[in-house]
């Protein structure tokens, strides 16, 4: 009996060393496979019959075990697309299953992988090497991201619509003492403001400063391609003393009366200095507000020392049309679009998924893997929280296969092979000369 046990625990060993062999093959295969996860082996021993007194040959089964949660080497990459994971957490990925009139269908089951390899298909879908869809929380036009939903990433090339111009804001400093001959009414001190319409159009608004007295300006505003009228009125700007609200002096303390289209707000200490003006540049009237700074500050137009006009700032919040230019990714996981027009714009933020047991994921092809009883729950998370990991970009993370590792793992699983297999030779043997006594 003992001799026919030994011989079917050799052949058991055969067995797991080839699973073993099976296992190392698999993994030397793809020690360049982009976010492959490793296989090992573990060894379980199971018993025939083992007292005090009586221990029998029993069998030994190998069992495979999933290294899912070890961290691959990360390396940098020209593709502006890829994203790598240092930490815990899975990219959730949708797995195509069909196209209906042009529109991609996909498996309901959800997949996750670690591979980032992503790049745009020719539908702007986000997908990796294994052609598995880069999910994300989508974000609407008003920029808030949907944590609720979980959808594969499109980037649509269109065009970012052109923005009206409603605020212009301007830091610059008033002379003192003009340059003789400037800053009259025949000879204003002049800046020019670039304004935008409704369709995106460029327009230009001239400011002409005349001094009055000491720390009193008039400013006229002018837009030369308005349909009304070039002239939109005027307004008094009283800096410092000249004011009469003890404010520091060559600050912006007052703005006094207005004319035309030109309206201000009364002074509040501390509050924005503006003028208003409505302009029409054939598409409807335009309400501007020029912010010249606060009262009493130094933030924006001042009148120091000095005999020239000096500019140091000037934003407006118009935007002209602008065309796809690329998309980009961010650490925190945001996907932008970027328009030549030196616009961005978010439309999705991609979560790490992150398990109890991640290496108890079910395998599937193209790297993936899917949830199972014993992995747990999944639970999306923005990168960098609740023990999720980080998100590198412009970066990927390869195998976790440490090639000098599987091959002494292969020359212990061959040894252990070659031994197995004289373990059955030798039974054979001795059952031969047991058959042989009778002779």
């Amino acid at each position: 009996m003992s001799l026919f046990g030994a011989m079917n625990t050799a052949i058991a060993g055969l067995n797991s060393q080839s699973s073993a062999f099976g296992n190392i093959s698999d993994n030397v295969a793809n020690t360049q496979t982009v976010g492959f996860k490793r296989v090992d082996t573990a060894f379980v021993d199971y018993l025939t019959t083992s007292t005090v007194d009586i221990n029998a040959p029993g069998a030994v089964v190998a069992k495979p075990s999933y290294m899912n949660n070890i961290q691959g080497t990360i390396t940098q990459t020209d593709n502006t697309l890829g994203l790598a994971i240092a930490g815990q957490g899975f990219f959730a990925v949708s797995q195509q299953v069909g196209d209906i009139n042009g529109v991609p269908t996909f498996n309901p089951q959800q997949y996750y992988s670690r591979a980032g390899d992503f790049q745009l298909n020719k539908k702007g879908y986000m997908v990796n090497s294994a052609g598995l869809y880069l999910n994300g929380w989508p974000v609407d036009a008003a920029g808030n991201v949907n944590e609720n939903s979980l959808q594969p990433i499109q980037v649509t090339q269109t065009v970012y619509n052109p923005v009206a111009t409603s605020n212009v804001t301007l830091s610059a400093n008033l002379p003192a003492t003009p340059a003789t001959g400037t800053a009259t009414a025949a000879s204003p001190i002049s800046s020019d403001i670039n304004v935008y319409d409704a369709l995106g159009t460029v327009h230009t608004v001239t400011l002409n400063w005349v001094r009055n007295a000491q720390d009193d300006w008039t400013v006229s505003i002018d837009v030369p391609d308005d349909t009304v009228g070039t002239a939109r009125g005027t307004a008094v700007v009283q800096f410092g003393a000249a004011s009469g609200n003890g404010v520091a002096e060559g600050t912006v303390g007052q703005i006094g009366s207005t004319t035309g289209s030109v309206t201000s707000a009364g002074y509040v200490a501390g509050s924005a200095a503006t003028l208003t003006f409505t302009d029409d540049f054939g598409s409807g009237p335009q309400t501007i507000t020029l912010n010249i700074g606060t009262y009493g500050q130094t933030d924006g137009v001042t009148q120091y020392a000095g005999s020239t006009y000096n500019l140091r700032g000037l934003t407006q919040d118009g935007v002209p049309p602008g065309s796809f230019a690329g998309v980009t990714t961010q650490s925190n996981g945001n996907i932008i679009v970027n328009y030549d027009n030196g616009q961005t714009r978010r439309i999705a933020q991609v979560p790490l998924v992150t398990f109890n047991a991640p290496n108890k994921l079910q395998r599937q092809d193209g790297q993936a893997f899917t949830t199972t009883i014993d992995s747990g729950t999944p639970l999306a998370q923005a990168a960098g929280t609740n023990g999720a990991g980080n998100l590198v970009i412009n970066s990927l993370e390869g195998s976790n296969v440490d090639i000098a590792s599987e091959f002494s793992k292969l020359i212990v699983a061959q040894r252990a092979y070659s031994a197995n297999t004289k373990m059955v030779t030798t039974a054979d043997d001795l059952l031969q000369q047991t058959i042989e006594m009778k002779r």
